[in-house]
């Protein structure tokens, strides 16, 4: 499991076991993301060019994340964008299969609302509705598995947390307050009611539909981006090996 060091901005890679205690970002992407391979130039050559716009904000979205984490006294933190190789194929899949696992065990999970404005003083289901990151396929398993979720809005100031929150984010998303209170339930849920949770949520690949899934259903499998709604039907016919819940016929 490849970290950044929050106080150095610094990737380094963990074998096995060997993983520190570790903050984790939810985000929604923007136009341009720091790829592993930019975060490592960068340092090679601090100085160089300038950049644009949305290259800096992507740049500014690493460094606060660091900065929080490092605030609350985690020196290791996981952001997707630059903690994998995307270069990798076999590195893409293994992170995917292990993302829901990731999540679930980062001391905390910082969910970075980018399109949430400081005036928005209450925080309802309408509010959250409107807000993208509510939308994404991605962002369900990473609102389910942590324990603890931190929301920020566009400012990065503190807005209120997944326990705190918990009524509120359960009218918008339809999750059972007792999912969001502990993610070890979503296991006796029906797989019909998992379903649910992500119907109208969007992913920018055809395949990640069946892919941010995975997680939810503790299922493991490769991936083959290019054979489009066959993932989907992937999903469904593991998750008909592993369970005699029939709900999923719904779907």
């Amino acid at each position: 499991m490849r970290l950044l060091n929050t106080t150095t901005k610094r990737l380094q890679l963990f074998m096995g076991d060997d993983v520190p205690r570790y903050a984790i970002l939810s985000h929604t992407w923007g136009a341009v993301e720091i790829t592993l391979q930019a975060l490592e130039a960068r340092h090679q050559n601090p100085s160089g060019t300038d950049v644009g716009n949305e290259t800096k904000t992507a740049f500014d979205k690493i460094h606060k994340s660091c900065d929080i984490a490092l605030q609350n006294g985690y020196h290791y933190i996981w952001i997707d964008t630059c903690c994998i190789d995307k270069t990798s194929s076999a590195e893409l899949s293994e992170a995917i299969n292990s993302m829901f696992r990731w999540y679930n065990e980062a001391a905390v999970c910082y969910a970075y609302l980018s399109d949430l404005s400081p005036s928005s003083f209450t925080l309802s289901r309408d509010t959250l509705n409107k807000c993208r990151w509510f939308s994404r396929g991605w962002t369900l398993q990473e609102l389910i598995a942590p324990r603890h979720v931190h929301f920020y809005d566009a400012t990065w100031t503190l807005r209120g947390t997944k326990d705190s929150l918990r009524h509120v984010i359960s009218d918008a998303t339809r999750i059972d307050t007792s999912i969001l209170a502990d993610p070890a339930r979503m296991y006796s849920i029906p797989a019909a009611r998992k379903m649910s949770w992500a119907a109208g949520r969007r992913t920018t690949r055809v395949e990640d539909l069946a892919y941010c899934l995975l997680g939810l259903f503790d299922i493991n499998f490769p991936l083959l981006y290019g054979e489009g709604t066959k993932a989907f039907r992937r999903l469904q016919e593991e998750i008909m090996k592993q369970t005699s819940d029939m709900s999923l016929l719904a779907w």
